[in-house]
């Protein structure tokens, strides 16, 4: 149960922190890349602003005196393209063109493709007249560009992993020394219930004993007295069931392998019904089952009949007369499965995930009767994981449950 409880407790912190780093790295990727894309946008803004201010316009003409050179302008993935104010390509130098439809309205146009480019417009105006008489377009290559987001997002990969597998490490860490003082603290109070347990079934005895004495001779007490001595008898059988139940439940997690021998299931089974064909009958309920022999595997006899002892006791009685109980067995890979399914009064769909609590009773439910202790089903489910294995439940008001019992062949 603490391992579950730490595991979560782990996959949790993790989740959380990894999230926290998730956001962290998209949050530097973003600004890093805005940055960077405001930067290459400004040098070409650079660049195509020193080349119209080389350019002249005379007799309706430009005449260019450019000052990049066209091998400089190769080297750096660069291109210069001017245009008429018609739109019309005049000249280009550099070999990383954008292809682009040209659109003067739109100062920045990105290309994708296999070699990325980015492009920046710039108008020409004459200087004496104050005219717009053409436009220059300077683009790059975003390889470099890309190039360094890689390793942005590797670099960042790179710390998200070692640092979510060092916060694993002090993770698992914490999370231990965060439990031990819970796991001393519930095993502390295990070994006070079984110690206390224990220790009431001699008392609880001997009042039960001395309460039943009088009632052996009616004729000695008054009907009075008879009737305290009853109820004294009654609340003693009551406290010696949920000792019991309490000592079984504080000893379950205990049972070692030793004590597991390899066991007929369809044998105890036969056991059990046998047991409680007489109480079945005399409620008119009818007790049937489908028993396939010889399965076997490796358990506790004694929790194993206590298991389906409490599961079948149960359903005979919130089975009304004339309903039915039916126990099946089946065999699914290295899995048995084990039904007790019943036609009594049902568990309302809220309380399905309440029925193996400690204690927990409700009308509505399918609490033990009166005398019980409650703790029948939360043994049935201890006992089961104790054997690896897990009670899953079913069931419809006005129809009924069907528990099913799920067990390792091995």
């Amino acid at each position: 149960m603490f391992k579950k409880i730490r595991y979560r407790l782990l996959l949790s912190y993790l989740f959380v922190f990894a999230s926290l780093l998730g956001i962290f790295a998209i949050a530097v990727r973003f600004a890093f890349t805005r940055s960077l894309t405001e930067q290459i946008t400004d040098k070409l803004l650079a660049i195509g602003k020193g080349a119209a201010a080389n350019v002249e316009f005379e007799k309706g003409r430009l005449t260019f005196e450019s000052d990049f050179r066209p091998q400089d302008l190769i080297a750096y993935h660069q291109a210069l393209q001017w245009f008429d104010t018609q739109g019309n390509l005049i000249t280009q130098q550099g070999k990383t063109v954008l292809t682009l439809p040209f659109l003067p309205n739109k100062i920045v146009q990105v290309q994708a493709g296999k070699i990325p480019i980015q492009a920046v417009t710039v108008p020409i105006i004459a200087n004496d007249k104050d005219q717009l008489v053409g436009y220059v377009r300077v683009s790059q290559s975003l390889e470099e560009f890309d190039e360094t987001l890689q390793k942005l997002d590797l670099g960042l990969s790179g710390g998200i992993i070692i640092t979510l597998v060092l916060s694993s490490i002090g993770g698992i860490l914490l999370t231990r020394q965060a439990m031990q003082p819970i796991e001393e603290s519930f095993a502390r109070l295990k070994q006070f219930t079984a110690d206390a347990s224990h220790e009431l079934r001699s008392p609880l005895m001997a009042i039960k004993i001395n309460a039943e004495l009088p009632l052996e001779y009616p004729e000695e007490i008054g009907p009075k007295d008879a009737e305290k001595f009853q109820a004294i008898a009654n609340a003693t059988n009551q406290m010696t069931r949920l000792t019991e139940d309490l000592l079984m439940l504080a000893r379950t997690d205990k049972v070692s392998n030793q004590n597991r021998d390899t066991l007929n299931l369809t044998s105890i089974l036969e056991n059990i019904i046998q047991l409680y064909k007489p109480q079945a009958e005399a409620k008119k309920v009818n007790l049937k089952f489908q028993l396939i022999a010889n399965f076997q595997l490796i358990g506790d006899s004694v929790q194993l009949t206590r298991l389906f002892t409490n599961l079948i006791e149960n359903a005979i009685y919130y089975t009304p007369s004339g309903g039915v109980v039916e126990i099946k067995i089946s065999r699914v890979g290295f899995q048995l499965y084990i039904n007790v399914q019943d036609t009594g009064m049902g568990i309302a769909p809220e309380y399905m995930d309440k029925v193996f609590e400690r204690f927990w009773r409700t009308d509505q439910s399918r609490s033990y009767w009166s005398g019980g202790s409650g703790l029948g089903l939360a043994i049935a489910q201890a006992i089961a994981r104790n054997h690896g294995g897990l009670i899953s439940l079913t069931s419809q008001l006005g129809v009924g449950s069907c528990f099913t019992v799920r067990l390792p062949t091995s």
